[in-house]
């Protein structure tokens, strides 16, 4: 099979198109034919090293077997281990966390994994939406789920009555979260920085787009959420700290999964705690994997109910880049490509 590996740490020119052998499932594993892999920032930063890279490693390190890179994909089962329903093959799944703590991910033909990471996927949904789902939707349902107080799941009237400040509308989180929280019942608001990204923001849903950078956007997004914003999902904390401050709702919370921008966090003690406001770090890797499964199970519904979509209607632009292109695809998320951007493996 084709695969799309790199053995030492650096640059998109680290990144090899290889033939492998055929990986066979063991005890409780299935294999999935991927159809389509996502490409994430983790993606690019776990392979440059540096202090970006979750394991902590130093570029130009050279690693102890290849890694296949991606977390996310799409595809379908082929084949299963020992323990699992043979049923299952032929299944149409969408695969979460296929390289995380492993050294097979999503940007080849073949990944075998265990059997609850290759969700059944929708009739109605597609391969690209399946790849779409894994890391963006984890991040945005946490985020909407972890403040205290808040509910364990999603779904219709979860989220009625809160407001929901959304920041970088057009991103992929920001796109799964505006959406996710729509069909939880919350008032959106989020913020971006140019018309373009407004358009998007409004395509995936948002009632209410402010301009985080035009004089008055605190005061815009007070109009919008009088009673002021419940919870903030952010992405650059740093950057937008002042205006959070101003536009929290008393006992607000802001959960933050990302450092774009800056990565230095300053707060002024008093407001923090005369507003009883929480700042609440996250780490997608890092969730419980009790939250994960009801995460698994409220995405797969929201696809189910037609709730998460994906593409420039739905405000999600796709960028495709062939497997043997796997280096630029990751190097256009580096660079900050608006919408998702998606490796095709293989055509069926």
């Amino acid at each position: 099979m084709k695969a799309i590996a790199y053995a030492r740490r650096g640059g998109p020119e680290v990144l090899e198109l290889l033939d492998r052998p055929l990986p066979e499932p063991g005890p409780g594993q299935v294999r999935v034919r991927i159809r389509v892999s996502g490409v994430n920032p983790t993606d690019w930063k776990a392979r440059g090293g540096g202090p970006t890279d979750w394991k902590g490693a130093a570029p130009d390190q050279v690693l102890p077997v290849p890694q296949v890179p991606h977390q996310d994909g799409a595809g379908l089962i082929d084949a299963v281990g020992e323990g699992v329903d043979e049923a299952l093959v032929g299944r149409r799944v969408w695969v979460w966390e296929a390289a995380w703590m492993r050294p097979d991910g999503t940007a080849q033909e073949y990944v075998v994994l265990p059997e609850h990471q290759a969700v059944p996927l929708p009739d109605t949904a597609s391969f690209d939406l399946g790849a779409c789902l894994g890391i963006p939707g984890f991040t945005a349902h946490r985020a909407l789920t972890l403040p205290g107080g808040g509910p364990e799941q999603l779904g219709p009237g979860t989220l009625t009555g809160r407001t929901v400040l959304v920041a970088g509308g057009a991103g992929a989180v920001g796109n799964a979260a505006i959406q996710l929280a729509r069909w939880s019942g919350a008032t959106v608001v989020t913020t971006v920085s140019s018309a373009e990204k407004a358009a998007l923001a409004r395509a995936a849903g948002a009632e209410h787009v402010v301009d985080y950078r035009a004089d008055g956007a605190a005061a815009a997004v007070r109009a919008a959420a009088p009673r002021g914003i419940d919870l903030v999902v952010e992405v650059a904390p740093a950057v937008n700290a002042e205006l959070n401050q101003q536009v929290l709702a008393y006992g607000g919370t802001v959960v933050f999964y990302a450092n774009d921008g800056g990565n230095t966090l300053t707060l002024p003690v008093f407001d923090q705690f005369i507003a009883g406001t929480r700042w609440q770090g996250l780490l997608v890797y890092a969730v419980p994997p009790r939250a994960k499964a009801q995460a698994v199970a409220d995405l797969t519904a929201a696809v189910a109910a037609g709730a998460l979509r994906v593409g420039e209607e739905a405000g999600l632009p796709l960028h495709r880049f062939a497997l043997e292109k796997t280096a630029e695809a990751q190097q256009a998320v580096q660079e900050g490509t608006i919408g998702r951007v998606l490796v095709d493996v293989a055509d069926f």
